[in-house]
């Protein structure tokens, strides 16, 4: 950070205002991960079959693609920070209708809702850091909302653990959580109540939030948009912008054709290879298997003869492998850059599916201390790389005219392949005792695509402002 372009930053400030945004990823995180430990309760109470069991795990991804595909023009319309005020609201509304649905339907309903809620802040919440972080440091600033992804992720590991560990066992010290449950859950199973708890723990970070966007500002190329130099440069001097007149005069020449809020289509000529690139970007990151793998966790750890509570106290495992190597990609990110982590990322994680698989094949006769590292090993690969990669590069690739769409069309990309995985992930798996070795086989081969897309195609963006990279992509 001895760039002399940010020796004035005002690390303490820009700092607090990453870690606030970027709590719209820890809730994107959590509420990701938490349906790994509510699916098995959630299949049993209401008696579905593989297909409405993936529907409801999926249908909270059908919600993303709302909210990532819808939240583009009303970004910026309304601007970054009121946006991801009304995901806050969204993602509380759904913390608590889960925790308390009369009925399926209800639980499908609010599920949906978290979905637009996850949607909507993995389009806003790096769209908005990326505005306002100086360009040496961007990478590793953007990557603090993978970081809270992953991290959410984590927190919903443990969560769903000491939840049911405080349901299952009799002891003082759990007796608190239980009396708690019992306040709301009368005439309920254990299991019934497990999967409710897990769900209404999200609902404590989620109003944090919402109080804590009060106490940051609005992106200032968003002021910028809307002819509010004044207001974007006191955000620049307030972050410690080394040069804000010159850095408000490049903006204003980027924004030229959208001054005033002026709506400029995202699909034309000159867009075409931003919008190929962060097409391929977030396809290939789903394609990974990433999300099967978070949302069905426990249920691929049993598979390898792991006891239920085993395979969910696994899966916390997981979460701190899955954290401690997004935060070395924090390192990395701007070092090595962009390209050269999904390359490899790609290939790492290529090896690793292809053991699992292996592994998978065998049935009865898999060995865990081969086929669990190999899962272990793959989520490390993949938060070293892609996991990091994706929020920002898609985010660095589009000019600010249209960043907000182009960020909208990436997020619905990845959400849309998500559903798809997701959905159709408990089907093939539960074909046959070695059916789960097809979907390892299949992520493999996409990961190898991956590494050639990433090597003959990708260009590399770190470093420099988003307006350089602006004439350096755009032609």
């Amino acid at each position: 950070m001895s760039n002399d372009s940010t020796k004035a930053v005002r690390w303490s400030a820009l700092i607090y205002i990453v870690i606030v945004s970027a709590l719209g990823g820890l809730l994107f995180g959590f509420d990701s991960g938490v349906i790994s430990g509510c699916e098995k309760g959630i299949q049993t109470e209401y008696g579905l079959d593989g297909f409405w069991h993936g529907f409801t795990v999926s249908v909270a991804l059908i919600g993303t693609l709302i909210g990532a595909f819808g939240i583009g023009r009303p970004s910026d319309r309304f601007g970054r920070r009121k946006i991801l005020m009304a995901m806050a609201i969204l993602y509380l509304i759904s913390a608590v209708g889960c925790a308390f649905p009369p009925n399926w339907a209800t639980l499908v309903v609010m599920r949906f809702i978290g979905g637009v809620a996850i949607g909507g802040s993995s389009v806003v919440v790096p769209l908005y850091i990326v505005e306002i972080a100086p360009g040496p440091v961007r990478g590793r600033l953007v990557a603090m909302n993978q970081f809270n992804i992953v991290l959410g992720i984590l927190v919903s590991y443990i969560s769903n653990y000491f939840v049911a560990l405080a349901i299952d066992n009799q002891t003082v010290v759990w007796q608190w959580c239980e009396q708690l449950a019992a306040l709301f859950a009368s005439g309920m199973t254990a299991e019934e109540v497990k999967w409710r708890l897990m769900f209404g723990v999200e609902a404590i970070p989620a109003f944090a939030f919402f109080l804590l966007l009060f106490s940051i500002p609005e992106s200032p190329r968003w002021l910028m948009r809307f002819g509010r130099r004044d207001e974007a440069k006191e955000v620049l001097e307030t972050i410690g912008d080394a040069d804000p007149n010159a850095t408000l005069d490049s903006i204003a020449a980027s924004l030229s054709n959208a001054s005033h809020g002026e709506n400029v289509p995202l699909f034309q000529k000159k867009y075409l290879w931003p919008i190929f690139l962060a097409w391929s970007v977030a396809m290939f990151n789903q394609l990974s298997g990433i999300n099967a793998i978070n949302y069905y966790a426990p249920r691929i750890f049993e598979s390898f003869e792991m006891g239920k509570n085993a395979a969910l106290a696994s899966t916390i495992g997981l979460g701190m492998i899955n954290l401690t190597f997004t935060i070395l990609a924090f390192f990395f990110i701007d070092w090595f850059g962009r390209r050269a982590l999904l390359m490899f990322g790609a290939l790492g994680t290529c090896v690793m599916h292809v053991l699992a698989g292996w592994q998978s094949s065998l049935g009865t006769n898999a060995d865990p201390w081969i086929a669990i590292p190999a899962i272990l090993g793959f989520i490390a690969f993949f938060a070293v790389s892609q996991g990091a990669v994706i929020w920002v590069f898609i985010a660095e690739i589009f000019p600010n005219a249209v960043r907000a769409k182009g960020q909208a069309l990436g997020s619905f990309t990845h959400w849309f392949m998500c559903t798809i995985i997701s959905w159709a992930f408990p089907i093939i798996a539960t074909l046959s005792d070695t059916s789960l070795s097809y979907a390892f086989g299949f992520f493999a081969c996409m990961t190898l695509l991956q590494f050639f897309f990433a090597w003959r195609l990708m260009p590399e963006t770190k470093g420099g402002t988003i307006e350089t990279l602006e004439k350096q992509i755009v032609k």
